[in-house]
């Protein structure tokens, strides 16, 4: 019997007009009333994606993370982020997906995206809360991309969506990061960017404090004074992060996901994720796919 798996999502099978592959928008109460029977389950997509909340309550989870929803939230994820949705009572708001592509040929900056925290890939991160004023300001930014959905201005659309961008990066910056030196906030960037690159074969500090010209106390204080975590728990959490989205989305056995993460015995892969976790790979899975 092959293993379910949560699904993962491109924007044409979500959108309404399955033309559209690379940009979506809709009021969100529409687009629930079409797929909350089957995406308040655990899902991933293949595409970025970001939710205002104009009015509605219940939670949502991002990489196994839950936060309350409330009226001014807004969140966003990155490609190969898992999430769900769990409301009460009426919800509303907008929803936007976009491919990886759909900035590619307007920027020169192929990476410009990495400059916005929100798209990280960090679920702590991810979710604002709009003060009041800043409200009215992104609702008029989201009902002018629906207006421009309609007629196809492409470049307008893309501009609307990075000034909401820039509007919550302004105003969600996190208070700890408010002030420090920019050189410390590019070296945490730099080091969260090489783990999510080189985390199945590197682990310890040392090296990527090596990678980054920086001493293993230095890069450990850093993470201390920034995120409250040290440079080998946040290696940790990356690689315990993979192991999760593995579970629920990868058609593997727990003992290909420990070869995968370059676990060469599978009992160090079980002991290592029940340490952390408190359950074991398998408890994990069934938690997520009922099997």
């Amino acid at each position: 019997m092959p293993r379910k798996k949560i699904p993962v999502y491109d924007i044409c099978t979500l959108a309404h007009d399955h033309h559209q592959d690379d940009f979506f928008i809709e009021r969100f109460a529409d687009y629930i009333r079409r797929h909350y029977d089957n995406l308040h389950h655990a899902h991933g997509h293949s595409f970025y994606h970001l939710v205002f909340f104009s009015k509605g309550s219940g939670t949502h989870s991002i990489d196994f993370d839950r936060f309350d929803v409330r009226a001014g939230q807004i969140y966003f994820m990155a490609p190969g982020q898992v999430h769900s949705w769990h409301f009460k009572g009426e919800t509303d708001g907008y929803i936007i997906n976009f491919s990886e592509n759909f900035f590619r040929t307007f920027l020169l900056n192929p990476d410009y995206l990495e400059k916005f925290s929100f798209f990280g890939g960090h679920s702590e991160d991810s979710v604002c809360q709009l003060p009041p004023l800043i409200r009215e300001t992104a609702v008029k930014l989201f009902q002018q991309m629906l207006e421009q959905h309609v007629t196809a201005d492409r470049d307008l659309l893309r501009v609307l969506l990075l000034q909401l961008f820039l509007l919550v990066r302004e105003h969600c910056a996190k208070k700890p990061t408010q002030g420090l030196p920019r050189h410390k906030q590019t070296l945490l960037a730099n080091f969260r960017s090489l783990i999510n690159q080189y985390y199945k074969t590197i682990r310890l500090p040392k090296e990527y404090a090596d990678l980054l010209y920086v001493t293993p106390n230095h890069l450990n204080a850093l993470c201390q004074d920034l995120l409250g975590k040290t440079a080998g728990e946040l290696i940790r959490d990356r690689i315990l992060l993979e192991a999760k989205r593995l579970l629920v989305n990868a058609d593997m056995s727990v003992t290909e996901i420990a070869y995968e993460l370059n676990f060469q015995d599978n009992s160090y892969f079980n002991r290592f994720f029940r340490k952390y976790t408190g359950v074991t790979p398998d408890s994990f899975r069934k938690q997520f796919t009922h099997v």
